[in-house]
């Protein structure tokens, strides 16, 4: 996407109502507060980052804008449904892609996606064409009768996708999408994501500990740090709050204290091996 092209999509998302909006979401366990008065609002057709160290609170954000945690305060709607008193209206417009693998290595690509067909009750009559758009449109049309476990990292992490786009959601969630995976791959994931948005308006909020990454995708990007949002803006306006000639890199270590390639703890190492070993 050239950089007028690009600047002419930021300038419709501007004019664009929310279509995601958190209101002090707060999550704790027992004494720990993961997500600390967490409010944002994210507009129809933005791609939205979260990114932070490990612990900062981005995959519990997701887990509860999913349903799939209740939120111990506060609240968010997504497309306008409630997440604590809507949670099945909730579901039906989302896509969801988390961090570890959720793809049957013993099927085919076909296959796995006509289990996620069923699951989302699309019609009998229309599962063959979905499916059949769907893997083309992610670069898997010739391998879709291919077993998946003879699929690379980046074929795996495309089929997550299309699973998750089979339905048409109004907002997809990618946790962690091309974490395990070389720059090669995702390189060709990052360009799905934008043609997912250029293509058919989805809204995307991701999280992801790759700079690089929230730069090149991001409309706006927040900087989470102990469960609170540090910052919050697009790359640019970050970048000439730290500085002159300031990288996303040294804005992560402004508002987060932490370095970008800290490394984690012994889970955090263990858990992106493992999930990098699966994927190929």
């Amino acid at each position: 996407m050239s950089k007028v092209q690009t600047r002419l999509v930021n300038d419709q998302i501007s004019e664009t109502k929310q279509i995601l909006e958190t209101k002090s979401l707060t999550r704790q366990f027992g004494p720990l507060i993961a997500v600390d008065n967490f409010s944002t609002g994210i507009r129809n057709g933005e791609i939205f980052g979260l990114v932070g160290p490990n612990g900062a609170g981005k995959t519990t954000v997701i887990k509860m804008l999913t349903t799939l945690l209740q939120p111990t305060a506060g609240n968010a709607w997504v497309g306008g449904y409630d997440i604590v008193h809507n949670p099945a209206q909730v579901r039906r417009i989302i896509g969801y892609v988390p961090q570890l693998l959720s793809a049957d290595g013993s099927l085919t690509a076909f296959e796995n996606l006509l289990i996620f067909a069923k699951l989302y009750h699309i019609p009998r009559a229309e599962r063959g064409k979905r499916i059949r758009e769907a893997l083309a449109f992610m670069g898997l049309a010739d391998v879709a009768n291919k077993m998946v476990r003879e699929y690379s990292g980046g074929m795996i992490r495309r089929l997550e996708i299309a699973e998750s786009m089979l339905h048409r959601p109004k907002v997809l969630f990618l946790d962690e999408p091309t974490v395990g995976l070389d720059p090669v791959a995702r390189k060709m994931v990052w360009d799905h994501i934008q043609q997912l948005r250029s293509d058919f308006g989805t809204t995307i909020l991701l999280t992801t500990h790759y700079m690089e990454e929230a730069d090149t995708l991001c409309n706006r990007v927040a900087i989470m740090h102990f469960g609170k949002v540090a910052a919050i803006g697009t790359p640019s306006e970050l970048k000439a709050s730290v500085g002159e000639g300031a990288t996303l890199d040294d804005v992560f270590v402004h508002y987060s204290g932490y370095e970008v390639d800290s490394g984690g703890n012994y889970r955090d190492i263990s858990r992106t091996r493992r999930t990098a070993r699966r994927l190929g």
